[in-house]
């Protein structure tokens, strides 16, 4: 078990039956977080996740929960308080993509991508800052009154063709978190954004299943690897926990280097 630097705080994870949302949800436990898995749709894999987290000795449950839906995440955030008490950590991670050409994406596949990926981190979000408001800052538990951490994307400053709901719910994330943080901070809550790259994940598999579509893939890193769910789950636990109290309202990016535009490398 790795450094307990949670011990003691609970955490709720949207989207964590799969992907980054689940290797964040095993980072926070193995941190000592106790941890509740949110999933829409995939209950099955959402338990494996919490047999996987107490197999390791940790402490998790699962809440099926439309993350866009309001009655559904006040449902979510009243089970997190009956289970654990209170709530010290928010990941924001839910999200999909319905990708089409601009002429051709329509209205429907456009509000779904908004309604997830953006509205869905109002809600969770706006309920986590009520709790955290409420019981304020507990001493000998974390110097800080509660965290959000907001799943975002490189293409929150990276366009992206083919893709525009995505990539305007991302780019809409970057404002909406530095704004609740400017808000929040003097409460003593923090918010940050992570802009994970490429990360090997079900939601982009076409990318990298395939020798040549990995090399393809590469060419957009510096770094010349593909990221995996455990960089970023140990990311978010490190922002989660004390070391990192005096950050707040801004993005960090977990890309190898996709944000440095390496098509200007060789002087463009």
């Amino acid at each position: 078990m790795e450094t307990q630097k949670l011990k003691g705080q609970s955490a709720l994870v949207t989207g964590a039956d799969s992907g980054i949302g689940k290797g964040v949800a095993i980072a926070l436990a193995q941190a000592g977080a106790k941890v509740l898995i949110n999933y829409n749709s995939n209950q099955e894999s959402a338990e494996e996740v919490v047999a996987e987290i107490k197999e390791k000795g940790g402490d998790a449950h699962c809440f099926q929960a439309d993350v866009s839906s309001e009655h559904d995440v006040q449902a979510m955030f009243a089970k997190h308080l009956e289970l654990f008490g209170s709530i010290d950590i928010l990941v924001n991670n839910a999200g999909l993509q319905k990708d089409a050409k601009f002429i051709d994406m329509t209205l429907v596949d456009w509000n779904k991508v908004i309604d997830v990926n953006l509205t869905g981190q109002f809600l969770c979000s706006r309920e986590a800052a009520k709790a955290f408001l409420a019981r304020g800052v507990v001493e000998g538990v974390s110097r800080s009154a509660g965290k959000i951490i907001c799943m975002s994307s490189v293409h929150e400053v990276i366009p992206w063709a083919g893709h525009v709901n995505y990539a305007a719910s991302k780019g809409g994330i970057n404002m909406f978190m530095k704004s609740i943080a400017q808000e929040l901070a003097p409460h003593k809550i923090r918010v940050v954004g992570i802009g994970p790259g490429a990360i090997q994940t079900p939601i982009n598999k076409e990318a990298w299943e395939t020798p040549e579509a990995l090399d393809k893939l590469l060419e957009l890193i510096p770094y010349k690897r593909i990221g995996k769910p455990e960089d970023i789950g140990k990311l978010v636990a490190w922002v989660a926990s004390d070391e990192a109290d005096y950050i707040t309202g801004t993005t960090i990016f977990s890309d190898g280097g996709m944000t440095l535009y390496p098509g200007f490398e060789d002087n463009g």
